[in-house]
């Protein structure tokens, strides 16, 4: 097991190293956590092109010592003729996962950035956005070597994916998967990105570069249109909050599923987890059933806010949260109809040395996202709109303009003692269940951070094209846990020792003394980059 990596001047974490570097860098030569966040951003929309880009959403959680913490909203919204009624006339019931009817929300990955740059601002950053965004620009122009994870998704999807449009051309080297360990360039998206760096991260939405964008969406048959980008704004909001026995615990709020997360700790707190070993079966047992309680709450309420029935605050409360406790046994799983289902995305946390600390994640949905690759800007469009239901009765129904439902979260604590803690993963359902393991591991029982994330894992639900709503557990679990999940009624399914299916995840950890401590997932090809 890998030991827990320690600093005393600023950390990063990221699922690919180069990201994590490029965050180490900006911070080394005094930038702050926002700006090492947008230069790791940035890269890893290069570096990990199969799980998220600029082409997608993100969503922040950001602390500075002694403020209010803030977050982000960099969600897009469904096009202004994308309706029940345009696919109807195309005669589909359901959207599309993938292609150019699956492109049918705008991106906000990039508004995201232009936020974060303004606040920074605020904390006193002062390096250009063409340095912040240079080691992207140099890994698209140079290359870099292939992932494991890359080849091995781009595999798994080439059948799908080969005919989109524009998907070969940026994806494939001879029709096939790159191989891992392969040098793999993206011109056009260097040049897109050099655009950025020129022109202002705006131009994405209200320049040159947005008529591009436009046109490239046009000519495949996208519904999103230059107004569309016109009119979008990401937006600095406040997060949602638990106040947890051990201190403050925050995430995004609706429409992306962060109140979910909140929930199930908010759960274990009340149901004193403490009084169990770490990683043992009532553990195990105990997050999986909170589990089940947050997501028939995210299930019958979770939204985007607008179109919202309840206040997602409201759902942290001591009055809400007792129906919900009550109804979990130690002794039985109770019944568990299915989730949400998988999303691929990023998770990473930067926390510098004066404190600040940013819980970041960014994604495009679904490997490859629509599989739509923009001819002329060489950007991959999500495919997050496909979340939405052609039911009019439906939580999430589409309408023009909505935002669609999000399973991405980022994660941040401010402990009584004064530690602060980023945390995140990736993984669509898998999210808030390894939130609930990382932080107890942490927070409740003491386990080092490299420790919390390292340890086996498991994952109520679908994800990575599955059908099955199985309990998946590592196969690290000893046999007596498992058969143990097996004699409480859980449908359990062993998966591999170190296994994607539970995410790539990770966690920071600022002490009142300064020091720093991080954790990466070795399910990844990440690092902790201290220094």
């Amino acid at each position: 097991m890998q030991n827990t990596t320690y600093a005393t001047r600023g950390m990063a974490v990221a699922p690919h190293s180069l990201a994590a570097q490029a965050a180490q860098s900006v911070l080394q030569e005094g930038g702050n956590a926002l700006e090492a966040m947008i230069a790791a951003a940035s890269t890893i929309a290069v570096v990990y092109p199969h799980m998220n880009g600029i082409g997608g959403d993100s969503f922040w959680v950001m602390s500075e010592p002694g403020k209010p913490v803030l977050a982000i909203e960099a969600c897009g919204v469904a096009g202004a003729d994308v309706s029940t009624d345009f696919y109807a006339s195309r005669k589909l019931d359901a959207i599309p996962v993938r292609g150019p009817l699956a492109a049918n929300t705008t991106a906000g990955t990039i508004g995201g950035w232009q936020q974060a740059l303004e606040l920074s601002a605020r904390w006193g950053g002062t390096l250009p956005l063409p340095r912040l965004l240079a080691d992207a620009i140099h890994y698209a122009e140079d290359g870099i070597p292939v992932t494991p994870s890359q080849y091995a998704s781009t595999s798994a999807k080439h059948a799908e994916l080969v005919g989109q449009p524009g998907f070969a051309d940026t994806f494939l080297v001879d029709g096939k998967a790159p191989l891992a360990g392969s040098r793999f360039k993206q011109a056009r998206m260097a040049a897109t990105l050099r655009t950025l760096a020129r022109d202002g991260l705006d131009s994405f939405y209200r320049g040159d570069l947005a008529k591009q964008i436009a046109a490239d969406l046009a000519a495949v048959g996208s519904p999103i249109t230059l107004q569309d980008l016109n009119a979008y704004r990401a937006r600095t909001v406040a997060p949602v909050h638990l106040k947890h026995s051990l201190g403050d615990v925050y995430n995004s709020a609706p429409p992306t599923q962060g109140v979910v997360s909140l929930i199930i700790i908010g759960i274990l707190d009340r149901l004193n987890l403490a009084q169990y070993e770490a990683d043992s079966l009532e553990y195990v047992h105990l997050v999986v059933e909170a589990t089940k309680q947050a997501f028939a709450i995210r299930d019958k309420y979770v939204t985007d806010p607008a179109y919202m029935t309840i206040d997602p605050q409201e759902c942290l409360t001591d009055e809400f949260l007792a129906p919900y406790v009550a109804a979990i046994r130690v002794d039985q799983a109770l019944p568990w109809g299915q989730g949400k289902g998988p999303g691929d995305t990023i998770w990473m946390g930067v926390i510098d040395g004066e404190g600040r600390a940013v819980s970041f994640i960014q994604s495009i949905y679904h490997e490859f996202g629509s599989g739509v690759v923009l001819e002329k800007t060489g950007i991959n469009w999500q495919n997050r709109g496909c979340s939405f239901s052609l039911d009019p009765n439906h939580l999430n129904a589409l309408l023009p303009g909505k935002k669609p439902f999000h399973t991405l979260n980022p994660a941040l604590a401010r402990f009584n003692d004064g530690r602060t803690m980023v945390y995140g993963t990736m993984g669509g359902d898998g999210q808030p269940q390894t939130q609930a393991a990382v932080f107890t591991r942490y927070a409740v029982f003491g386990q080092a951070v490299q420790q919390a994330v390292t340890a086996p894992r498991w994952l109520l639900g679908r994800t990575w094209g599955q059908s099955s709503d199985s309990l998946k557990v590592e196969n690290r679990f000893s046999p007596e846990i498992i058969a143990g999940l097996q004699a409480l009624g859980h449908d359990v399914d062993v998966i591999g020792a170190f296994d994607e299916m539970v995410g790539h995840a990770g966690a920071i950890v600022r002490n009142p003394d300064g020091i720093f401590e991080g954790g990466f997932d070795p399910r990844s090809n990440g690092i902790v980059a201290g220094f």
